[in-house]
């Protein structure tokens, strides 16, 4: 899933401002694990992320995402593999932007642009479905810019965009859903039938697609069906969530709300997931393995039941040696 190798960063060097971020980390994430990292400031969590995500390139090390080394890709090509939620609740977003186009956005990354239609029917029934899943009333208002929502709204629609995930349509045939699926709701005039070369990118195992592919969704068998929500879902859904401390600019109301839509998203479809925060409970009672940081390295791994089994005043005691607890931590 996403492996990293001796990772190091040093910003500066050579110079008095020199620091070090990141020293000699080296990690590995199962497919659907859920990772909460925890750490003083200064301790190396974010530096963490951008390296990840490509906003920084690492001094020496590797990162590895399904099999893929990406530490020399630019920031905009790992999109396809990456979905990522900030802090600011206004960085996820374009405030002039209405809704449906910003989730039109989302759902097109890391594709090529070219000649077609603009946002389609079918297009805004996927996103009325996918936005009332956050229960905040947003599928009725599509067409509504962004910058007029409250924070925690467009917070929940980034991390939305951040995660969305492909369904097939059961009145549509196979070849539809996959040429959706393919090309993110967007696909040149004259491509109506899938290529060959679509067919080898989608890997199909079992029946052969070609007996199948103009067989409306509702008459597959569960075997087929199951194998078309598996392919769609593969397609469509980042391999790697990271959540950069997405609720600390929230009030603690509207933190919870976005911090249960995130449980829900990623959990239902187990999604790999990275979450940084600063608050101690939010680390315990979300995810199933826990990560401790201080001063560029990873100090502590806890998962399963070991992890379900700690409280705070447990996890205080196992850094007071190592670490000193930020205020922010302590008061969390």
């Amino acid at each position: 899933m996403l492996v990293t190798e001796h990772l190091k960063k040093t910003f500066n060097p050579g110079t008095i401002n020199e620091k070090t971020a990141i020293q000699d980390v080296s990690l590995a994430l199962k497919d659907g694990d859920f990772v909460t990292v925890i750490g003083g400031n200064g301790a190396g969590k974010s530096t963490l992320l951008n390296l990840i995500s490509g906003l920084y390139l690492p001094d020496k090390g590797r990162i590895i995402i399904d099999d893929h080394a990406i530490e020399k890709m630019s920031e905009h090509h790992r999109s396809r593999y990456i979905g990522r939620v900030f802090q600011d609740p206004m960085m996820g977003t374009c405030a002039e932007m209405t809704i449906e186009e910003n989730l039109a956005m989302a759902l097109r990354r890391g594709k090529r642009r070219n000649l077609c239609w603009g946002i389609s029917e079918k297009e805004r029934r996927f996103f009325k479905k996918q936005l009332a899943m956050l229960d905040l009333g947003l599928e009725d208002r599509l067409t509504t810019k962004v910058g007029l929502l409250s924070g925690g709204q467009r917070q929940a629609i980034t991390l939305l965009m951040a995660t969305m995930m492909l369904e097939p349509e059961a009145e549509e045939s196979v070849e539809e859903n996959l040429l959706f699926a393919l090309y993110r709701g967007k696909r040149p005039f004259y491509h109506r039938h899938l290529t060959k070369k679509d067919i080898t990118r989608l890997q199909w195992t079992g029946t052969d697609l070609k007996t199948i592919k103009k067989t409306k969704v509702k008459d597959l068998d569960d075997v087929d069906k199951n194998k078309l929500e598996k392919v769609m879902s593969q397609l469509s859904q980042p391999a790697l969530l990271l959540l950069d401390e997405h609720t600390a600019a929230l009030d603690p109301k509207t933190a919870k709300k976005v911090l249960e839509i995130t449980n829900q998203l990623v959990t239902t479809n187990r999604l790999t997931t990275i979450m940084i925060t600063h608050n101690m409970r939010d680390a315990l009672a979300y995810g199933n393995r826990l990560w401790m940081m201080d001063h560029g390295q990873l100090i502590l791994d806890i998962e399963g039941a070991k992890k379900s089994n700690l409280e705070v005043q447990d996890l205080m005691k196992l850094f007071e040696n190592s670490l000193a607890l930020s205020d922010r931590m302590l008061l969390s």
